[in-house]
């Protein structure tokens, strides 16, 4: 990882200790994208970015997730399971809408098989625009989303 990368790191972990007093937890919800968006927020794990190090990290079940971080265009049979997840946070989570397909519908706006992004179905906090977007884009976008977070003096 270079400098540049390594200082945006650290500025991200201190926004999330300051915003949470531990580590973010994220819940990804795939609503029916080509998994090129997966694939990048899989690439922040690995041996390069390793953002678990600076207090992000992906968890099962969104009744852990402090955000909703959102990849596809929000197919009609995927648009039940994200109105769950949603509900399934424990605190009105944030939303944000990763990739063109989750902020306009992509290549399939206004299709019969698909909502026109996340926005037609959730409110979303913020937009990671891209197909898909680069891992440095997805972390600028979650320090944009740490920004809306209020403070949280205690944990869950």
């Amino acid at each position: 990882m270079n400098a540049e990368a390594e200082a945006k790191g650290k500025e991200l972990e201190d926004k999330i200790r300051h915003r949470l007093g531990r580590s973010l937890s994220i819940r990804t919800v795939d609503a029916g994208s080509c998994n090129a968006c997966e694939v990048e927020i899989n690439s922040l794990s690995n041996a390069v970015h390793d953002l678990e190090r600076f207090g992000l990290r992906i968890v099962a079940s969104p009744r852990h997730a402090d955000m909703l971080l959102v990849t596809g265009p929000v197919t009609r049979n995927m648009e039940k399971p994200l109105l769950s997840a949603y509900r399934a946070a424990p605190e009105m989570p944030i939303v944000v809408a990763m990739g063109t397909c989750a902020i306009s519908g992509g290549i399939f706006r206004h299709s019969y098989a698909c909502n026109n992004g996340v926005a037609s179905v959730l409110p979303v906090d913020v937009f990671i625009a891209g197909c898909p977007p680069r891992p440095e884009a997805i972390i600028h976008g979650l320090m944009v989303a740490l920004d809306k977070m209020p403070v949280r003096l205690t944990s869950r």
